[in-house]
């Protein structure tokens, strides 16, 4: 949101796509989002979440588009199924087709995308890395960037906490120089 924030300062157009449904204006506008002038969908679906993103960028009317979060991109099957039904892969599928489209549009409207994601422990990991991200390969093959943004403490005014030491980590950088990393604070007012 101080993203979107510090675009719009700047005259830009940005579109939030809310897959979680979590968007609190109030904050937002205490972060300096102007909530009048962004763009807000909360779709029902993984496909029409992406579906959005791409006509969005096919417009070439938005120049920053934010995704929160690639872990609620539920597959309409899986939303139509019984809780109990198998659907590995559905949503690694969804993300890979919709990625192979989005990358060029995205590209040649000059829209800058950030999909936000979270760790999962993988199960009975024994040797390498026990982490990992929702949504398949398709996100980390085609991403620009990747950030790996993780909170380090608590920043506190006698027992209240305001905000959160944080560490930025870069994982991929197609732009610049990665590997690189950053501390800083984010406050909650």
């Amino acid at each position: 949101l101080e993203l979107i924030a510090a675009a719009q300062r700047e005259g830009k157009t940005c579109a939030f796509i809310d897959a979680e449904h979590a968007l609190d204006p109030v904050y937002a506008k205490k972060l300096g989002v102007d909530i009048d002038a962004l763009l807000v969908s909360q779709p029902d679906t993984g496909e029409q979440a992406l579906e959005i993103c791409d006509a969005l960028a096919r417009s070439g009317a938005i120049d920053v588009m934010v995704v929160d979060s690639v872990a609620a991109l539920t597959p309409k099957a899986e939303i139509e199924g019984e809780m109990g039904d198998s659907h590995m892969g559905l949503q690694a599928r969804m993300l890979s087709q919709a990625m192979r489209k989005l990358t060029g549009n995205l590209k040649q409207s000059n829209c800058m995308c950030i999909f936000i994601n979270q760790i999962r422990m993988k199960i009975g990991v024994m040797f390498g890395n026990p982490e990992t991200t929702t949504g398949g390969n398709a996100l980390k093959f085609y991403a620009s960037v990747r950030l790996d943004i993780r909170r380090t403490g608590a920043i506190k005014e006698g027992d209240e906490v305001v905000g959160n030491e944080t560490r930025i980590k870069v994982v991929k950088n197609k732009i610049a120089a990665p590997f690189k990393e950053a501390n800083t604070q984010i406050m909650y007012r």
